[in-house]
């Protein structure tokens, strides 16, 4: 009975102290602890960095300019004067061509859906597939003339089908530049012709920027990869003019193109080993040099430099004060970053996860991060993240815990 009425006093102590502090048992208000430990993998992360490790050797090319990147993260392997603003010839599709894709993904548009050619259309010279006033194709089948053949005409009848008239058309591919951050671009046509024009150009960044965001698109590699197909029933053949896709391994786009003014130009990527690269050219002096040079740029990047990923992964979990649960599971985010490829297996992951988390704890909130690291250097980090909620206790529900513990002595 003496130890009952002690279990008694003890709880009405427990719960003076609790109201005197405010009930700091939910009063944490984000202020949670943290704790740090190092290992090789066991809880998840997000985003990329750059990481070059020893210094990259002397590398240029005949070209006016050129630009190496890896696809997804946008890291630069190589750079030769890549801001410069140059005519890029029939390289314009690339925004023509996503701007066709992102009202198609959108719903917009339905790829069996005739597209009918105008007579302006059918007009345009240069590369084209010779269509005439009023002949009809499938959106599909244009997109194959534009993206394969390098078709002019096809080019414009898509765009007067997307905007109604290719002067609109041109006005949101200059709204798209400002919006990808391509500071050194300006459309006048969506074909590249330059015979007119007077204020058409575009740098090697900025392709290699307008290449990514195409890319995100998988049916255009399904196109571009293409070396052959046709229209018309079988009656026209179609030949990519990126001979890239015949005879480099893993290539399987994207544009290339050619004038007078512009020399031969290409944005041609390639995917090994799970890494994409973009290897763009602009100015080269014959088509075979421009070929070349984005082989040699493609090798440099496949032959040097690696993927490396850690993937999204659940596991591990954190404590949670004045929660219905007392603990809350974890999730990593995934990783991903560009490394040397003799430094790819040095990685090393540091985890810095919060000691205790205060509720009420939202799925997707941050817990912690995940660093990754080669020696001294950083590659970059993701989140560690609540894989759950934990909603915040009572005070009903901790005044009846308290109560069981108090008369249970445990």
């Amino acid at each position: 009975m003496k130890k009952q009425f002690l279990r008694i006093i003890s709880f009405f102590v427990m719960l003076i102290m609790c109201l005197g502090t405010g009930l700091s048992v939910f009063a944490e208000n984000g202020q949670n602890g943290v704790a740090e430990y190092s290992g090789t993998e066991s809880i998840p992360t997000s985003g990329s960095e750059d990481y070059t490790g020893a210094d990259t050797p002397e590398f240029t090319v005949s070209a006016k300019a050129a630009y190496l990147c890896e696809a997804t993260s946008g890291r630069v392997i190589f750079s030769q004067n890549e801001d410069e603003q140059l005519i890029p010839a029939s390289v314009t599709k690339v925004m023509t061509l996503l701007l066709v894709m992102e009202a198609i993904e959108a719903g917009n548009l339905s790829l069996d859906t005739k597209v009918s050619v105008s007579a302006y259309a059918a007009s345009m010279g240069g590369s084209q597939v010779f269509l005439k006033e009023g002949e009809e194709l499938t959106l599909e089948e244009m997109l194959k003339c534009a993206v394969i053949a390098s078709a002019n005409d096809a080019s414009v009848a898509l765009a007067e089908f997307v905007a109604g008239s290719e002067s609109v058309f041109v006005a949101r591919m200059n709204e798209r530049a400002k919006e990808l951050g391509m500071e050194n671009t300006n459309f006048e046509n969506v074909t590249g012709l330059d015979d007119t024009t007077e204020n058409h150009y575009t740098s090697a960044e900025d392709i290699a920027i307008m290449s990514r965001e195409l890319l995100k698109h998988k049916k255009i590699t399904e196109y571009s990869s293409l070396w052959q197909d046709s229209i018309r029933d079988g009656q026209f053949v179609l030949t990519n003019t990126n001979r890239l896709v015949r005879f480099y391994s893993g290539c399987d786009g994207l544009k290339t193109g050619s004038t007078a003014k512009a020399g031969y130009c290409v944005s041609a990527t390639a995917e090994r080993d799970g890494m994409r690269l973009i290897a763009v050219v602009m100015g080269a002096d014959t088509r075979d040099e421009r070929n070349k040079i984005a082989r040699e740029l493609l090798d440099y990047g496949f032959s040097g430099y690696a993927l490396y990923t850690s993937p999204e992964s659940s596991g591990g979990s954190v404590a949670v004060r004045g929660g219905i649960k007392d603990s809350c599971l974890l999730v990593k985010n995934g990783f991903s970053a560009i490394v040397p490829r003799a430094d790819k297996g040095k990685v090393e992951v540091k985890y810095t996860v919060e000691e205790y988390a205060a509720s009420p704890v939202h799925k997707g909130d941050k817990l912690g991060k995940a660093e990754y690291f080669i020696g001294d250097t950083k590659l970059g980090e993701s989140d560690i993240v609540a894989a759950e909620d934990v909603l915040r206790m009572e005070f009903s529900e901790m005044w009846l815990r308290m109560l069981r513990r108090v008369i249970s002595g445990k």
